[in-house]
């Protein structure tokens, strides 16, 4: 019989009412999305701007799924089992944060610090400071994910259960607000803000303040959140054999899925082969759309060209972000929620005056599964355009449609899967499996506020927490694997398109550079990621079909 977990303490919010305890937990995202925003939005070009050849850059970018399928379950194995005086959470918080703030600065002054050791002009500093660009790039991407796993951690283990869900949802407006803040401050000419201050480039200045807004978020939180401390685990042992057992069943379950559980992870596999492009070239296409058919002469040979495709990148994705956010908050008051396609008799009674008008919308209003279908096909039906786009504001309005999509494909798998793991947690706990109360309990003891919580082992599978963290661990998996798929055939077609160095963040005169004719190779993956996406169509309306 294992020994109980003991703790101490009781986890607190600072804050005079629920809505600034909320914001104070999950301000920490809006550094973290900050963050986000400014690697996807400048990186690509930064890195072409050093004379990486797309095809090369594509393998870069490697660095986010892989860091998000090792850091993630590595980070919160440990942090579970953590027993600092600081709580388990805050410490990753904060030690992440610093290392992502300092890669970052390493990411904007790679030059100037290789210049140090390397004589300035020659092939050796230019691929050293490639080298120490590509590892500062690895450096953020897994550092921020140690942070971002320990942010969503402390939520869940800072609220109570009823208040989850709030949680949840205060955490989507402050990654709302990141990207949005992030993209804004990347539109923003800096340099006449900051004159040289924080840097002579843009993207340098971008890097000071995406380091300061990080550590700034995090510190905010780690100062408002009390964590409970962990004394003892119980079992060392056992509690090893656990983790391992969790890995393991994660592995097998996934290969003998649910039906529906199953028609929903293929749905997010083929759906994220498309989005993976989008997210991190869409910007990079925007700016050479711009360079290469809209932009002035003195754009083109303006000194900081990185720069300008960041910032006329951004002004796309703030639009982008706007209509994601207001459709996160409009497209739940216009579909039907799946509880109501449950009950299709039943309407809540409307005030008289407009009961009339109310049953007629109700009679139109999709289901969210229709709505995600054709969220997929406005998506493809967007992104296979982009091989033709000429102009600016072509680019900008498809990149802008695409807000509606996103914040469908943030919401929908989440609901379905829900749905899904309660379905299977009632099921299971009516059936072949007690209840969590019939076999555990909760003891406070007065002396030292010990918190000791008594739970056999053998519930693991009657809890809904467990299916929870099984399926949701399973999701997490066919969103990792398209974006390796997608990484390899961002490689294929750049290798074959645009083998040498890009001709708009290119030297004049440069050797290696390729030209501009013939198709653009970021369009020909976003194109490739519609197709993807028609797919994502296609499996969607079978997953209706499931039982």
């Amino acid at each position: 019989m294992p020994q109980p977990s003991s703790w101490v303490g009781t986890p607190k919010i600072k804050g005079s009412s629920e809505s600034i305890r909320m914001a104070l937990l999950t301000a920490s995202l809006i550094g973290i999305q900050f963050t986000w925003g400014i690697e996807m939005t400048y990186c690509t070009p930064y890195l072409l701007e050093l004379g990486l050849t797309k095809s090369k850059v594509s393998l870069v970018w490697i660095a986010g799924p892989l860091s998000g399928l090792i850091m993630q379950p590595v980070v919160g194995i440990i942090a579970d089992r953590s027993k600092s005086k600081w709580g388990r959470r805050r410490p990753f918080m904060v030690v992440g944060a610093a290392i992502v703030s300092l890669s970052l600065l390493v990411l904007g002054w790679t030059a100037e610090i290789v210049g140090l050791f390397v004589a300035a002009d020659g092939e050796v500093h230019k691929a050293s400071t490639i080298l120490l660009a590509v590892l500062s790039i690895y450096a953020v991407d897994f550092a921020i994910n140690a942070v971002q796993a320990s942010t969503r951690s402390l939520i869940v283990d800072t609220l109570p259960i009823p208040k989850q869900q709030l949680g949840s949802a205060w955490a989507s407006r402050m990654v709302a607000v990141g990207h949005l803040v992030g993209y804004g401050a990347g539109a923003l000419d800096l340099g006449s803000i900051f004159g040289t201050r924080l840097g002579d480039t843009q993207f340098k200045q971008l890097t000071v303040v995406a380091a300061t807004a990080l550590c700034l978020s995090v510190g905010i939180t780690c100062f408002a959140v009390t964590e409970r401390i962990l004394i003892s685990t119980g079992d060392e042992e056992e509690q090893e054999q656990s983790a391992w057992q969790m890995m393991k069943k994660l592995l097998v379950t996934s290969t003998n899925l649910p039906p529906r559980i199953s028609a929903i992870c293929w749905v997010q596999f083929w759906c994220w082969i498309g989005w993976f492009p989008f997210l991190f070239y869409s910007t990079t296409w925007v700016g050479e759309i711009y360079l290469r058919y809209s932009a002035p002469v003195e754009a083109r040979t303006a000194p900081d060209t990185l720069g300008t495709i960041g910032r006329v990148g951004s002004l796309s994705l703030i639009v982008f972000s706007l209509i994601t956010f207001l459709g996160s908050i409009i497209l739940p008051w216009i579909i039907k929620a799946p509880s109501d396609v449950s009950k299709p008799d039943f309407t809540p009674r409307p005030p008289a005056a407009i009961a009339p008008l109310v049953l007629e919308f109700e009679k139109y209003k999709p289901s969210l599964l229709t709505a995600w279908k054709w969220s997929h096909l406005l998506f493809a039906g967007s992104m296979i355009l982009t091989p033709w786009v000429g102009s600016l504001r072509s680019a900008t309005a498809l990149v802008a449609i695409c807000g509606i999509p996103w914040a469908l494909a943030c919401w929908a798998p989440f609901t379905f899967m829900g749905i899904e793991i309660n379905r299977l947690s009632t099921s299971a706990s009516t059936s072949s499996y007690h209840t969590v109360a019939a076999r555990g309990s909760i003891e406070l003891e007065p002396d030292g506020g010990v918190l000791r919580i008594h739970h056999n082992p053998d519930d693991a599978e009657g809890s809904t927490g467990e299916l929870a963290g099984v399926y949701l661990g399973i999701l997490n998996l066919y969103t990792t694997l398209p974006q390796f798929i997608g990484t390899f055939i961002s490689w294929v077609v750049f290798s074959v398109l645009e083998p040498g160095k890009s001709p708009e963040l290119a030297g004049e005169g440069e050797e290696g550079v390729h030209g501009t004719e013939g198709p653009n190779g970021i369009a020909v993956c976003l194109f490739i990621g519609a197709v993807c996406s028609a797919v994502a169509a296609y499996a969607t309306h079978r997953l209706g079909k499931v039982q």
